[in-house]
């Protein structure tokens, strides 16, 4: 694979190659004039996303939010019908929602539902196969908050080698006390570490995400994305994000968040129609209640919405910790619940 050849683009010229219109338009404020095309890939961004996450620029792709980097990586990895991926269960459905867009075998292991959800390492050994190129570990689990163990982890990349890559999605990190594991990348040629500013960072709508990994994986991961994958207002907003006053003030936010998620799991321990809360090291919590059809019913007339997945989780939900207005108007939803058949 080689990188789209993208017309050149040189500061302070006069750009007739890449049939751009010459009309600058006056809509927004923009540092870069939008009527042309934003950088192949934008490199100050790159660069800063990068120290941000503990790696070296080489190392790092940016994407459209970590969604197009699990994406990218599943179509770089996997020959459709012929390579395979391996996913736990519960855990984010996109990975198993883009292995079967890529025509991906796909392998599902059970997480030990009685161990908190923990990952079951010598489970996902046994079922790989020769084809399996690809393991995915969410490390905070979305949805059960669950963190795979640093010795677990490398026990696996050292175990799989250079049959499968290892792809760590730390969506949730910055809520938990673990450190990121792109620390390992100079170590295990097969780790690749998804990262997002979706959550920490309160950017979900700005659409940015990175991958980071072996510099000769990352070139690879590059020639498959999309040219001018990220829109130049996208580029400027997160750039912005990453000025120093911006990220002190969201790890501020990150600590409410943690400050509430814990104020929450106090509260909803009073209700008798909690069942049990699971521990979590990320901005949600997965709760099991005796009817949790009922619970997400009651809260949606009084206009809160939360979480339900089904299947090995049918009677839990997934509250997402909001604002302490948010997470008070959640708490007097459920206090409507009190002496009914759900208590």
């Amino acid at each position: 694979m080689h990188a789209y050849d993208a017309a050149e683009q040189v500061d302070n010229t006069i750009r007739l190659n890449a049939n751009e219109s010459p009309r600058r338009s006056t809509i927004g404020n923009f540092r870069r004039p939008l009527n042309r095309y934003p950088e192949v890939r934008p490199q100050k961004l790159q660069t800063a996303l990068a120290n941000r996450f503990g790696c070296r620029a080489d190392q790092l792709l940016v994407t459209r939010g970590s969604s197009e980097a699990i994406d990218l990586v599943i179509r770089t990895f996997c020959r459709a019908g012929e390579d395979g991926v391996l996913v736990t269960s519960p855990s984010f459905s996109m990975y198993r929602h883009y292995a079967e867009v890529q025509g991906a075998d796909l392998i599902e292991v059970e997480t030990l539902a009685e161990h908190d959800f923990a990952i079951d390492v010598d489970a996902i050994l046994a079922a790989c196969k020769d084809s399996t190129r690809l393991i995915f570990i969410c490390s905070p689990n979305n949805p059960t908050g669950t963190v795979l163990a640093r010795d677990e982890l490398e026990r696996l990349l050292t175990e799989r080698g250079d049959a499968s890559a290892i792809v760590v999605d730390e969506a949730y990190i910055e809520f938990g006390d673990k450190p990121s594991v792109t620390e390992l990348l100079g170590r295990y040629t097969n780790l690749l570490v998804l990262r997002t500013l979706s959550k920490a960072l309160g950017f979900a709508g700005a659409r940015c995400g990175a991958v980071a990994g072996p510099p000769e994986i990352v070139r690879i991961l590059s020639a498959v994305q999309a040219p001018y994958a990220l829109a130049t207002p996208v580029v400027e907003c997160v750039e912005d994000a990453l000025q120093d006053d911006q990220l002190a003030l969201a790890e501020a936010a990150v600590l409410d968040t943690v400050a509430e998620r814990e104020r929450l799991v106090v509260a909803l321990a009073n209700y008798d129609f909690v069942v049990k809360i699971w521990p979590s090291d990320a901005n949600f919590l997965l709760v099991r209640f005796t009817d949790a059809a009922t619970v997400m019913r009651r809260c949606e007339v009084q206009n809160v919405l939360l979480r339900h997945f089904g299947g090995a989780l049918d009677d839990c939900l997934r509250i997402s910790v909001g604002s302490p207005d948010e997470n008070d108007q959640l708490l007097r939803a459920l206090d409507t619940l009190k002496g009914t058949n759900n208590g």
